[in-house]
């Protein structure tokens, strides 16, 4: 459908006069073309103004003026370069300062200094190169993280999964080995990245008298290889390039938790570190919302409910998973911490309502 045909149809539907066509097609205009276009999982032939349209008429005629109201107003969309922006922050911004606070501990020198003195200066390098740069999920960008950190950080840094066979480690502290010169050097700091935390219960969660999620696993999994590939003190920190409030302060509350439960298996203490923590007051509450509000609660359909969804530990998931309420759509995914509503795609099964997507999620699950 032709951008001018899809704007008609959109403005029949929404029954706009002439004057508020006229501004409402500058905006979608606008919008569509730096920045709702660049959603990757639109299906063939389709673009953000034709499934806004499409979205907008599982609505009755009242209703349609609250539900756009929300997307012009409230919706956060994080395009392409915006989220490019947090990959090329992550070294100088969170890594150098990291590195650079270590390193001026052990040379009992002044941050501001290291440069300045030789000996720190060829500490540094030296704890860059020891530091290992891993992946926890496809949205982590680790291919953009490595491209825009060339010369700096060596391939043989970065890796796009966390989930290493003996060999594979192997063959990462040999590359360390023979580029530092030091038959037995070890890793010193791990970086887990990934592109955004929205509940914190995939990374972490207690449940079942245990510890889950991707963290837990990486260090249950990895345990075997801890004396063999990583220094004694190795520093392991947590980086996502977007976070919740919400999450932000309970992954850290939780990972204090099973460092005390599970000192066995658990390296030191984990750090955590955000490209940016969105605000508190951005959910989606029924004191700012009233009027959407209505929507999410009466449009929606319970066959989205899986036993991966469940995990959030709520009754439904119309508010998103771990009823998080959020507005959000990352460019290349929908986060399902946003409300179901922007994302859930259902064929209304029971006599309950068909839920069409503004954008379409695609499913991952750890």
């Amino acid at each position: 459908m032709r951008q001018d045909v899809a704007l008609r149809v959109l403005g029949e539907i929404m029954d706009w006069t002439t004057e508020e066509a006229r501004e409402e097609f500058a905006w979608l205009n606008l919008m569509s073309r730096i920045k709702y276009d660049t959603y990757r999982d639109f299906v063939a032939g389709v673009r953000f103004v034709e499934s806004l349209a499409d979205w907008l008429q599982q609505f009755k005629s009242d209703e349609r003026q609250h539900a756009y109201h929300f997307v012009r107003r409230c919706l956060v969309y994080v395009s392409p370069p915006e989220l490019n922006h947090l990959v090329e922050l992550t070294y100088p911004e969170f890594v150098e300062r990291h590195l650079l606070a270590a390193v001026a501990k052990t040379a009992n020198v002044p941050k501001h200094l290291v440069w300045a003195t030789p000996s720190a200066r060829n500490l540094y390098r030296a704890r860059l190169r020891k530091t290992l740069f891993l992946g926890l999920s496809d949205g982590a960008r680790m291919d953009t993280l490595r491209r825009c950190n060339a010369g700096i950080v060596s391939n043989e840094q970065v890796v796009v999964a966390t989930e290493l066979d003996e060999t594979k480690w192997d063959s990462l502290r040999k590359a360390l080995r023979e580029d530092a010169k030091e038959s037995e050097a070890l890793f010193e700091t791990i970086y887990l990245i990934d592109d955004f935390i929205g509940s914190g219960k995939t990374l972490i969660r207690f449940e079942n008298e245990s510890w889950f999620g991707k963290l837990p696993k990486f260090f249950g999994r990895n345990a075997k290889y801890r004396d063999k590939h990583f220094a004694a003190n190795a520093a392991v920190c947590v980086h996502h390039y977007m976070a919740s409030h919400a999450a932000s302060i309970a992954v850290q509350t939780d990972a204090q938790k099973a460092t005390a439960d599970c000192a066995d298996n658990w390296f030191p203490p984990v750090q955590f570190t955000f490209g940016m923590v969105l605000p508190a007051d951005l959910t989606v509450t029924q004191q700012r919302h009233p009027d959407f509000m209505r929507l999410v609660e009466r449009y929606y359909d319970s066959s989205i409910e899986t036993s991966h969804t469940n995990v959030g530990g709520t009754v439904d998931i119309r508010l998103g998973f771990g009823n998080c309420a959020l507005p959000v759509v990352l460019e290349h995914n929908t986060p399902n911490n946003s409300i179901a509503l922007l994302w859930a795609d259902s064929s209304g099964e029971n006599s309950q309502h068909a839920m069409r997507p503004l954008f379409r999620r695609r499913q991952r699950h750890v």
